[in-house]
């Protein structure tokens, strides 16, 4: 895959524009103690007015989306700019171009962010290269490329994103591997593609415990978390991976303090706001408190597999370390791979009516739709979320690309 260096080229020149200058505030005590449990903290956005309102020094990171640069290119903030620099990738096919184009504003916005809060920024790639381990590359080369010191390049959990991420940390690029809710999906993960980063979206794990009547949404998210946690450290201390946990999906408050102790907290900035009147008192490590998960009256653990969100067995552990140790070639081998091991719930083959039901449902899947398959053992809630977040994120890209599209 080639393509003229243009948005590299336009970078520098769009960036000097906006005239972004250094925001600091004073720090906050409720974010002092979370730092001092062992937790760094980063701010979910990539809402400068909110950023604005909400750093301190305590941060040392934002991180966002396609969901999330897409609520700020819709603000019509880069609608100039992307009328300007349209003629410079007239000789691409209209797709590539606008593929360009997005990639453009990505890289943009996320240099704005460096320039005004001075941390590390979490860019992400377009969502037509979740499947493709190439294009993951390819793409991954050219962030890293605008600003090695400051950008982690974010890839989703798909067979072609674990080979990809793989090959970008053999490059030496730093990678947060997203759209995760799963103990075993970060063992998989910190095993085969070795990112820096890793996340558990418990905020969704919760909203599908909550939504589906099976039980309360307070509990299995930071159980989750914690467990996920516990493993990730092994492996470090074990097997030498780099990977550290972001706890993601954060929705309350309250949450925060059940959380401390997580390598990594990135908080939505009405979290952030909240926390600064609410939390009061200082916060402990909660690495060792093992979370009580309330279920509804009727529902049986062993036919919704809740476990698997939070336990990996030592067959799935065997087989995650025998793939690092010779990696597939694509995401095809992989997915064999996992079948003929007995892991078939991981990387489902979907029908094309339940391809629907996940774009349909949102981030959170309705549970009924896949009850028996769940109790069957071909698919899991850790899969389903993730797929659900594919979706969801690929329809905001679309939602970016159509307004680049009608400004071309």
């Amino acid at each position: 895959m080639t393509t003229p260096n243009i948005p590299e080229q336009l970078l520098p020149q769009l960036l000097e524009r906006f005239k972004d200058e250094i925001v600091t505030n004073a720090s906050q005590p409720c974010l002092q103690t979370c730092k001092k449990s062992g937790s760094e903290i980063w701010l979910d956005t990539g809402d400068m007015e909110a950023i604005d309102r909400l750093i301190t020094p305590e941060v040392s990171a934002v991180t966002t989306n396609n969901t999330l640069l897409n609520m700020e290119v819709q603000k019509g903030i880069y609608d100039g700019i992307i009328k300007e620099v349209s003629p410079r990738f007239k000789a691409l096919p209209l797709e590539r171009r606008i593929i360009e184009i997005a990639f453009l504003l990505n890289a943009l916005h996320g240099l704005r962010l460096v320039k005004r809060y001075g941390g590390k920024v979490s860019v992400e790639l377009h969502t037509d290269f979740a499947d493709d381990m190439d294009g993951i590359v390819f793409y991954g080369q050219r962030f890293h490329a605008i600003d090695p010191d400051h950008f982690i390049v974010k890839v989703p959990l798909t067979p072609s994103g674990l080979l990809g991420a793989r090959k970008l940390h053999d490059l030496g690029i730093p990678v947060n591997f997203t759209l995760m809710f799963s103990a075993r999906q970060n063992v998989m993960a910190a095993l085969l593609a070795r990112p820096s980063y890793s996340n558990v979206f418990l905020g969704r794990i919760g909203g599908y415990m909550k939504q589906n009547y099976l039980g309360d949404a307070e509990g299995p998210g930071e159980k989750t978390v914690h467990h996920t946690q516990h493993y990730l450290r092994s492996l470090r201390e074990d097997a030498g991976t780099p990977t550290h946990l972001i706890a993601a999906s954060i929705r309350d408050y309250k949450q925060l303090p059940l959380l401390c102790g997580v390598d990594v907290l990135t908080i939505p900035p009405k979290v952030v706001a909240d926390a600064f009147e609410k939390i009061e008192g200082p916060c402990h490590p909660m690495n060792d408190h093992d979370f009580n998960v309330i279920y509804r009256p009727g529902v049986a653990t062993s036919e919704i597999r809740i476990n698997k969100l939070w336990e990996v067995s030592d067959h799935e552990k065997k087989v995650f370390t025998q793939l690092s140790q010779e990696m597939p070639n694509d995401a095809w081998e992989l997915e064999d791979h996992l079948r003929a091991a007995g892991i078939p719930d991981l990387f489902p083959d979907l029908t094309p009516v339940e391809e629907l039901y996940i774009s349909e449902d949102g981030k959170i899947p309705k549970h009924q739709r896949w009850a028996r398959a769940i109790s069957r053992g071909e698919i899991a809630i850790d899969t389903l979320l993730n797929l659900a977040g594919l979706a969801a994120f690929a329809k905001d890209q679309k939602a970016l690309d159509d307004r680049i599209a009608k400004l071309i």
